[in-house]
């Protein structure tokens, strides 16, 4: 995409590297482009979060209140991007499920392939836990829902480091559909298991009421 201002190209950076106005946003720019970023599960929060709060004042809206229109749209729009972006990397599980998805997965989807193809085993794992915790509730046995919240949770970060390490192999290619299955089944099972731990929040949060 070339610059408004300059007609020179741009590199999908929020500033014109040769005018420095605020350059327009090109469509399909990834998350980790925001923040000059190469696509990995790994990010080096504290640089990522100083990246942000400097984008954040040049970007800020109210640098641009006596902008052209033009300008006020695009501060929006990359103030916008940055923050989706931001919330994204910094959090380890989103990056997770965000690189996948930038390989085609999008586990967000119920209908996803991946979604309904998760391992026999574990959907049978998964539902003995969940009669497990619906047991313990109806009981209301604290001690028992914290000690399989735990466990779970014990689950859930093995589960995300496994995806973690695939997301690795991956991002040095070539693709290989094998590893990207991996990855994909180990995400799987971190959104089972999130949503089991959500369960038991929302059981602790009743039993405190």
């Amino acid at each position: 995409m070339k610059c408004w201002n300059c007609d020179k190209a741009s590199e999908g950076s929020p500033f014109c590297g040769a005018c420095g106005k605020i350059a327009g946003r090109i469509a399909g720019t990834t998350h980790f482009a925001i923040f000059g970023l190469p696509p990995s599960p790994d990010v080096e929060l504290a640089a990522l979060e100083r990246q942000y709060r400097e984008l954040s004042l040049r970007l800020h809206p109210d640098r641009f209140a006596q902008a052209e229109a033009r300008e006020r749209r695009l501060s929006l729009e990359h103030t916008t991007a940055l923050n989706e972006a931001y919330k994204t990397l910094k959090d380890a599980t989103r990056r997770a499920f965000y690189l996948l998805s930038l390989h085609g997965v999008d586990l967000d989807r119920e209908d996803t392939a991946a979604q309904k193809n998760m391992p026999l085993e574990f959907l049978e794992e998964v539902m003995e836990l969940r009669e497990a915790l619906d047991g313990a509730m109806e009981t209301k046995d604290q001690a028992r829902v914290q000690a399989m919240a735990r466990d779970v949770e014990g689950k859930r970060s093995a589960a995300l480091q496994e995806a973690v390490e695939s997301l690795r192999v991956l991002e040095k290619g070539p693709v290989d559909e094998a590893v990207l299955k991996k990855a994909s089944h180990a995400l799987g099972r971190v959104r089972y298991f999130t949503r089991f731990l959500e369960q038991v929040d929302a059981f602790e949060e009743e039993m405190l009421a």
